[in-house]
Formats: structure tokens, sequence, C-alpha cells
């Protein structure tokens, strides 16, 4: 068992017995972890943060190498993102890339650039004015860096490049050039500007991206066939995303 120190963003957290919790923990020195802090709920004192969903800490902790439970010791808080917090659809946002994190990412599977993503993520969210542009950014980058992605290069068949009408396949994972569309009777058609989107998206930086225009039809797209790609392929609707929904149809 070794001590190792960690800046972490704060993905989940559950109370366990009537003492402690488990928190669940994105690094980028280690990927995803799971860590027990015990007496916090009785002595919060002990510790320096409060572990708020998307904050920003540095722990210490003990790494257990026969379990995937770590004991954390400490906790300092580096960033609670208070911009965030004052706007309910910027916070839900937030949770919504923690819970796709964590809905992704294997334990201990470290990926650096993913870290830089969701903390560059969380702090335009914190400043920009265009929050659903953020985080539909955000699920594009984190979905290519991951190695989840839906396939919008080439045919997911053949593989040929296509030119010309697409379809997009949900039980495929990815675009459908006409020669291939027979494959999969419930593809949708998908507009070229939404599979220009994506790739523009994956191949460039997060202030390109912003930058990016992005007009409110092909949005609308995006946000269907990604989200329904999520679903499909995790075999459940994120808990965030159904607020998200709630909070769209309110508007």
């Amino acid at each position: 068992m070794s001590i190792d120190k960690a800046q972490v963003l704060i993905l989940n957290k559950r109370d366990i017995r009537e003492t402690s919790i488990i928190v669940d923990f994105y690094s980028k020195e280690f990927g995803k972890l799971s860590g027990l802090l015990k007496g916090i709920r009785s002595e919060p004192e002990k510790f320096a943060s409060n572990l708020e969903p998307f904050s920003l800490n540095e722990i210490i902790f003990y790494r257990k190498t026969h379990s995937s439970l770590h004991l954390v010791s400490q906790a300092d808080k580096l960033d609670n993102f208070t911009g965030i917090r004052a706007s309910i659809e910027k916070t839900t946002q937030a949770v919504f890339m923690m819970e796709l994190i964590n809905s992704i990412m294997q334990a201990e599977d470290r990926n650096e650039e993913l870290f830089d993503l969701a903390l560059i993520s969380l702090k335009e969210l914190e400043t920009n004015y265009n929050p659903a542009k953020i985080a539909t950014i955000f699920k594009i980058k984190m979905l290519n860096l991951s190695g989840f992605k839906p396939h919008f290069d080439s045919c997911v068949s053949c593989s040929d490049i296509i030119n010309g009408q697409a379809r997009f396949s949900l039980s495929l994972g990815g675009l459908l050039c006409p020669r291939c569309m027979q494959k999969d009777p419930a593809s949708r058609l998908i507009f070229r500007g939404t599979i220009a989107t994506v790739l523009h998206i994956e191949r460039n930086s997060f202030s390109a991206s912003l930058n990016l225009g992005m007009n409110p039809q092909i949005k609308k797209e995006l946000d269907i066939i990604l989200n329904a790609f999520l679903s499909f392929h995790l075999g459940k609707e994120l808990k965030s995303q159904k607020l998200l929904n709630k909070l769209e149809v309110a508007v």
C-alpha cells in the first residue's frame, strides 16, 4: 500500500454506514478512483473540503494494490466553481459531465487529456453565456478521447468516405453510406453540417470549437443523436440528462 497525492474532480459521492462516505474521483495521475473517507459525516472538520460534486480537490490517499477502494486521509478544496453553482442549468451541465466520465471510464484508466478537457470545460462553463454549447463540445471531445465515440469519419460498415447522403445507425454506432443503408433500416438521415460539426470539434482545440458557428437545427440534431447513442450503448439514460431535458422543456 503506497501513499499518493493527486488533484481530482469529484464525480459522485454516497454515504456508507453512519459516519463515512465513498467518493468517485477523476484524477490526471491515476484516472478514475474510488475513495473511502472515514468519519467525515460525524466529524466534517477532519477534512478541509466538503467534496461537492464537480469541485477540484487535492487528496492524499493510501492506494491499495488488491482493492479498487482506496483510503483517503486528506482532502483540500482547490476550486469550487462558484460561478457554476449560481445557475441551475450550469450546475446540471457540470453534473452531467461528471456523470458521463463516471459512466464511461474504467477504474484507474489514466487519461491526462480527458482530465484537462474536464477542467477547461468547467472553467469555461463558469464564465461562458452558452452552457449547452460547452456541454456539447465536451461530450464530443470526451467520447473521442475515451475511444467510445460514434464513427463519423467514414461508413461504419464498409469504411468508404461518404461524400453524399448519409444515415446514422445507433446499433452499429456510426454513419452508413448509401450502399450500406439497408444494413440498418432503423438508421436516420443526418445533415452534412452535423457531421462536419462533429469532425471539426474532434480535430480542433476547445477554443476553436467554441468559436464554431452552430445553428439551432444542427445543435438539436447533435443532441438527439449523441444522447440516443449514449443511452443505447450505456443501456440507460443518465440521470442528469433527464433533468436537462426537463429544464429545456420548462424554458
